[in-house]
C-alpha cells in the first residue's frame, strides 16, 4: 500500500506539471523513482523509457511501466490513472475558460510565458535520459545528430531511432 500512495504522491502532481507533454516530466520521474525511492535502476529507467517511445500510445505510458515494476498492475492501473486523469481533468476546465478569453493580452501572455516552459521542462528531461543512458560522447554524438536530422528533415521518428540503434549496436560491436 506504501507504494501505491507514493506513486499516487510523486505521480498526480507530475501530471498537472506536464507541460508540452509526457517528455517534460522524464527528469522528475527519474529522481523520484530511480534517486529518491531506488525502485528503478537508471538502467531500468532507460529501458522502460525506450519501451514508452517505441509503443503505440502517448509517450507518458513510461509511468504506467513504473507503475507495474514498483506494485505489479495494481501499481500499472494507478499510476496510469494518476498521470492522465489530473491533467484530463484541469484541461476540461482551463479549455473553457481559456477559448472564452483566447486573443486576450493575457491569452498571448499565458502562451508566451509555458511555451519555454515546456521546452525546459523537456529538454531536461532529454538531458537527465541521456545521462542516465551511460553512453557517453557517442551518445551525446548521436542524440545531436538525430536532433538536427529531425529538425532538417520530415522523417518519422521511428525511422530516426532505427537507424541510432543500429549505429550504436555497430559501434558497440567493433568495441567503441
Amino acid at each position: 500500500m506504501r507504494e501505491i500512495a507514493a506513486l499516487i504522491i510523486v505521480i498526480v502532481p507530475l501530471s498537472l506539471l506536464s507541460f508540452g507533454g509526457g517528455a517534460s516530466i522524464l527528469a522528475p520521474l527519474h529522481e523520484a523513482f530511480v534517486t529518491h525511492y531506488n525502485w528503478l535502476t537508471s538502467r531500468e529507467y532507460v529501458d522502460f523509457f525506450v519501451i514508452s517511445r517505441t509503443s503505440p500510445g502517448p509517450g507518458s505510458m513510461l509511468v504506467t511501466l513504473i507503475g507495474w515494476k514498483v506494485a505489479g498492475w495494481t501499481g500499472a492501473v494507478v499510476a496510469t490513472i494518476a498521470i492522465y486523469l489530473p491533467s484530463s481533468l484541469l484541461c476540461y476546465r482551463v479549455a473553457k475558460v481559456w477559448n472564452k478569453h483566447r486573443g486576450t493580452p493575457l491569452h498571448r501572455a499565458l502562451e508566451q510565458g509555458l511555451l519555454p516552459i515546456g521546452m525546459g521542462l523537456t529538454f531536461a528531461g532529454a538531458i537527465i535520459t541521456q545521462q542516465t543512458s551511460q553512453t557517453g560522447a557517442i551518445g551525446w554524438a548521436l542524440t545531436i545528430t538525430a536532433t538536427i536530422v529531425l529538425l532538417w528533415r520530415n522523417l518519422h521518428p521511428l525511422m530516426v531511432l532505427a537507424c541510432g540503434g543500429a549505429l550504436m549496436l555497430m559501434l558497440r560491436a567493433i568495441g567503441l
